[in-house]
């Protein structure tokens, strides 16, 4: 049975629900649009959206689409924050308008576009803020910055999360071969 899609979703101030083929949210930030599944229907109660499913086969369905849905209701009414940290000697990001500019080691620097809908920040050229109302834009562009330079765990380099652990590895150690 499923536990998540049997939680109503509390609609907050300003936020405009239209019930049809798919479900359209509309905010404060922008609109959203959330497919619905068959056998998962949505029903509006004052200032909360409840779904139900015919039977019990529709549960993942179930589950996702409401998942789905509440962050949607999130993203248009607050909004979503990712948050990168760039490590390195002479690694350093910039940005101007909707071009993001990357310097992690490569003898280039990386441009990144960044979509409609996602604004970035930069605090002291190593710590990057992305913040936007569509969370799978948003953790898409987040895991691409990321892929630029992936940390390293032998010297500790490289874009990560924010509050990620990263266990440093012990390299190699020895003689070098010659006896």
């Amino acid at each position: 049975m499923s536990r998540v899609g049997k939680k109503p979703i509390p609609l907050p101030q300003g936020v405009k629900v239209s019930i049809g083929e798919s479900l359209l949210v509309e905010g404060p930030k922008g609109k959203l649009t959330v497919p619905i599944p068959s056998g998962v229907k949505f029903v509006q109660n004052d200032k909360q959206l409840e779904l139900t499913r015919e039977n019990d086969s529709y549960a993942a369905l179930h589950g996702l689409t409401r998942a789905l849905a509440a962050n949607a209701v999130q993203g248009v009414s607050t909004g979503f924050v990712r948050e990168l940290d760039i490590v390195g000697t002479g690694y350093k990001a910039d940005v101007k308008g909707q071009l993001a500019t990357f310097m992690v080691g490569y003898s280039h620097p990386i441009e990144v576009l960044l979509p409609k809908g996602i604004e970035m920040k930069i605090d002291k050229q190593t710590h990057v803020v992305l913040s936007g109302y569509n969370k799978e834009l948003l953790g898409h562009i987040a895991s691409q910055i990321r892929k630029l330079r992936p940390p390293d765990p032998y010297k500790n380099k490289g874009i990560r999360y924010t509050g990620e652990v990263l266990r440093k590895k012990a390299g190699k150690t020895g003689a070098g071969g010659k006896t």
